[in-house]
């Protein structure tokens, strides 16, 4: 396999230093080489519709259709005329060549004449390009003659369509009809470039290689030989001759990355065989070129050898990579691969056989072959990256493992520490359970990675006492039921922190069940017997072993005896009796007094005082961020964050508090006053009797949440709470007009807090709009005087005209009105102009109390019958809770009631409760 490796790699070494050189000459040629592009530069022209003869050499002449082919010996020369008519006019006549040397006589005049044989360095025939003759009106009525001459076989007697006309018409007409072809070998270059550039980036990147280098240099010499088969190719480059030589050099070489594409794929399986036949191609290659130079044959004459060549190869590597996905591949993309090797070896030989004849395809079916077979090489190489990638990835996940792993391990003792500094008295307990889990579990056997394994769950057993409160970790006295319910609550928050680290097994059950009695009365899931893991059935004995034999804030440790009894006594129900006997054991043998007494590392000490002094700075800094220093509450954002999460998962109901004439007071009285109000209605807050989560939002609003209450106790506890509050401030002259407003909403589990806040700050809003001093549910707010609200519209619109500081119900909108109002109104008055500013009032149907929901209802149908309705010049707003503002740019005051009536008709589409009826009124802005 090596042998075969270095054998083919001197023949891929080679192709490069051919190709480079191939490349370099083709650029000196376009650089240094005969302009042969001239100036045909144009575009479209009609196909010439006269007749021409064939003038024969033994004098006869024969009507001949065009195009055509006709049968004349290689180095004669076909003579063909037209006689111009007597309204001719064009100015030019053009041919295209198939390899021939051209001709054209008007009249007895050479007009023009197209030859390569003293620009040409190699070969016996000119290349095939477009030829024009010039003409003009004064050669109307002359006989026009062209002379056509090749000395291949292949285009003997060959004469292909002429045109008439201007070079521009000549060009768009040649153009609309072969640019395509051009423009898909241009894509097809610029993609097999990118492809062999992208191949060798990946080469280097995961040093491997890759088959999509190898199908880049198959698409270069696809696209190369499209070019030069192009019909356009003499305006796209200065010397064509050298593309028209290229294109056939490509074919004769493109077995050589087809090879190697297939070799690559392949893994060298039939290594030994493509260096045969790449030599065979080589050798074609040199043969072809030798007499190509030697002007004995032409590209085009021994091109059939390198087309049987290339058929061989790709009918070779099409089956032999059959074989090799079918035997081992069962990647949906091989399946595209073989799919677009099938399309390619179709469309080469459609191309083959073109090539032969006066065909219009010009390289498109293999451009389009190609394409198809690059998108599946693509996919294939998207696939096999993936896989790189998965198998890389994997290592390195495993290597990362080990390593997390091995940190973690490091690190459990720091994090036990951690949790343990929140309370002095249980300093190094998870250590110690830690040591006494890994004695049980050594004396039943264990392997070393199951002892590291329950160590591991040892030290992190109490993790979730992160979320117990100090003061109920430390309470000096006996806990009382709820604050044992809070306790018990550590194994499930412990659990939920652990539930992610899975390089630890067991290590959330641990934590969860640690807690668990062997009878099943412990918590928090009362698992019995072995439904209990074993591993927390040993942290279970470990962990009351160490809390009995330490000392408490609210007692000192136990005797031996006492331990050795009390273990006694709850074998079989608190303990799992199997592990009793065991650990009692280590106790006789005092092994366990031993690993009591072994001294500490001074450095482990140092640790845990490191981390014991953090967390202390830390709380105390949590403490000083996290409340508001006037009220005593939680801020905003750590209060909005408690009542979210506890909205997830309790119902209860959330109130939006809102302290009224607080600017009154700050203004009047100062600031001291106002702080005054602020400080006892946060008191307040804080000793509802009641579980809560409360919060200042800031200025003078508060955000209330009460779970498992039901609306009456709700709406029982606000009311104290106002009650209360006025009874502080009616004894202080300073602030004994604060009020308080609120908007209620009783929620349920899992309701989106951000919709919840929102609508208890719809019915704040909505209380406030009718007097203040109150409370209201968002979904029992009952619309009160409606009708009574349509404010004097000539002092709406001179406050609207004098000032932009007004605040209505959408103050963001409303201040953007009052510029639009202010602009028009100088309009008006600059050009004389009229236009008129317009309120709606949604009037309440008599004896009818409209929910809040039907309010916004009704008043979002308004808005949107007044958009939709109002003409593009015309501006609107809504100005309070039932009215809105529009400005009507210059109507005659007829149109108005026709606007107003169209704004209604659309209303009432979309509204189908009538409790609303829709008013208007309106006034010249001119004053």
């Amino acid at each position: 396999m090596r042998t075969q490796k270095y054998n083919l790699q001197g023949i891929k070494v080679f192709f490069y230093i051919l190709m480079i050189a191939i490349l370099g000459w083709f650029l000196c040629m376009q650089f240094f080489g005969a302009n042969e592009q001239g100036n045909d530069v144009q575009s479209q022209s009609p196909v010439y519709t006269g007749t021409f003869y064939w003038e024969k050499e033994d004098g006869s002449k024969q009507k001949i259709n065009l195009p055509g082919n006709y049968e004349i010996k290689p180095g004669h020369t076909m003579i063909l005329s037209t006689t111009l008519s007597e309204d001719y006019d064009a100015t030019s006549f053009a041919i295209r060549s198939s390899l021939q040397d051209v001709k054209f006589y008007v009249g007895d005049e050479l007009r023009t004449e197209y030859s390569t044989k003293d620009t040409r360095l190699a070969g016996k025939n000119s290349a095939s390009r477009y030829i024009f003759c010039p003409t003009t009106y004064r050669d109307a009525g002359k006989t026009l003659r062209i002379e056509l001459t090749t000395y291949t076989s292949n285009y003997s007697g060959v004469v292909n369509e002429i045109y008439c006309g201007s070079q521009a018409e000549i060009w768009q007409y040649i153009y609309n009809d072969y640019g395509m072809s051009t423009f898909i070998a241009f894509f097809i270059l610029f993609a097999g470039i990118t492809s062999i550039i992208f191949g060798s980036a990946l080469k280097f990147t995961y040093h491997t290689t890759f088959s999509m280098e190898y199908l880049g240099w198959c698409m270069v010499m696809g696209a190369t030989w499209m070019l030069g088969e192009s019909k356009i190719r003499q305006i796209l480059i200065p010397n064509a001759s050298s593309l028209a030589s290229l294109c056939f050099v490509m074919i004769m070489l493109s077995p050589l990355p087809l090879l190697f594409y297939a070799d690559s794929i392949q893994n060298g399986k039939h290594r030994k065989l493509y260096k045969y036949i790449g030599c065979i191609a080589l050798l074609n290659f040199a043969v072809s070129s030798i007499l190509y130079l030697a002007k004995v044959k032409d590209y085009i004459e021994t091109l059939p050898v390198a087309q049987c060549i290339l058929i061989c190869v790709f009918i070779l590597v099409f089956i032999h990579l059959c074989q090799y996905i079918r035997k081992y591949s069962h990647s949906r993309s091989d399946y595209f691969l073989l799919f677009g090797l099938f399309l390619v070896l179709v469309c080469i030989a459609i191309e083959s056989i073109s090539v032969y004849f006066v065909a219009m395809i010009s390289g498109i079916f293999i451009g389009i072959g190609m394409i198809v077979l690059l998108l599946t090489n693509i996919v294939r190489t998207i696939h096999r990256i993936q896989l790189i990638e998965q198998t890389r990835h994997q290592k390195e996940l495993d290597i990362e493992k080990k390593e997390n792993k091995k940190i973690t391990l490091q690190m459990m003792q720091s994090l036990s520490t951690t949790i343990e500094a929140k309370d002095e008295y249980t300093r190094g307990h998870s250590r110690r359970v830690a040591q006494y889990a890994a004695l049980v579990a050594k004396s039943l056997g264990w392997t070393d990675q199951e002892i590291e394994n329950i160590k591991s769950c040892a030290y992190l057993h109490d993790i979730g006492k992160i979320g117990i409160p100090d003061q109920i970790l430390n309470k000096p006295g006996q806990l009382t039921e709820d604050e044992f319910s809070l306790i018990k609550q550590h194994t499930i928050i412990g659990q939920d922190i652990l539930k992610d680290i899975t390089i630890i097994p067991h290590l959330g059950e641990v934590t969860r069940s640690h807690h668990e009695h062997y009878d099943g009365t412990g918590y928090p899931d009362g698992l019995k017997g072995n439904e209990i893991p074993i591993q927390a059935r040993i942290i279970a004995l470990c962990d009351s072993y160490d809390a009995m034999n330490s000392k408490r804030i609210y007692r000192n440790a136990l005797s031996f005896k006492q331990i050795k009894e009390e273990i006694e006594k709850n074998a079989g129900t608190q303990f799992d009796p199997e592990i009793t006997k065991i650990f009692l054991k280590l106790m006789d043998d005092e092994s366990l007094f031993n690993l009591e007494h072994e001294i500490i590392p001074v450095q482990e000490n140092t640790i845990d005082k490191f981390i014991s002094d953090v967390v202390s700075t830390i709380k105390n800094q949590e403490e000083t961020k996290n409340h508001d220093y006037l009220t005593g509450l939680p801020v905003r954002s750590v209060g909005q964050k408690y009542i979210a999460i506890a909205m997830q998962k309790t119902t209860g109901c959330l109130i939006f508090l809102d302290m009224d004439n607080l600017k009154k007071i700050n203004d009047v009285y100062g600031h001291k006053a106002g702080d005054r109000a602020l400080k006892s209605l946060g008191k307040l807050l804080l000793d509802i009797p009641l579980d809560k989560i409360t919060c200042r939002m800031g200025g003078d609003e508060f955000l209330l949440f009460l779970p498992k209450v039901n609306s009456e106790q709700a709406e029982k506890i606000l009311a104290q709470v106002i009650e209360q509050f006025k009874g502080i401030v009616e004894n202080d002259d300073e602030i004994h007009f604060a009020t308080l407003s609120a908007g209620m909403l009783m929620t349920t589990k899992n309701d989106n807090f951000e919709d919840a806040c929102s609508k208890a700050d719809k019915a704040l809003y909505y209380v406030k709009q009718n007097g203040k001093n109150n409370y209201s549910f968002y979904n029992q707010i009952q619309h009160k005087n409606t009708s009574n609200n349509t404010a004097d519209l000539k002092q709406i619109a001179k406050s609207l005209q004098t000032s932009g500081s007004y605040t209505g119900a959408l103050s963001l909108d409303f201040r953007e009105f009052t510029r639009h109002y202010e602009y028009i109104h100088q309009l008006m008055v600059r050009n004389h102009s009229c236009c008129y500013l317009v309120m709606v009032t949604m009037e309440t149907v008599e004896d009818t109390l409209p929910y809040i929901e039907k309010i916004e209802e009704a008043l979002t149908h308004m808005g949107e019958a007044i958009h939709k309705n109002i003409r593009k010049v015309d501006v609107c707003t809504r100005y309070s809770a039932m009215q809105y503002l529009i400005i009507l740019s210059q109507p005659t005051e007829a149109e108005i009631p026709n606007i107003m009536t169209r704004i209604f008709i659309q209303y009432y589409k979309l509204q189908d409760s009538q409790n609303f009826t829709p008013t208007y009124e309106y006034i010249t802005m001119k004053d």
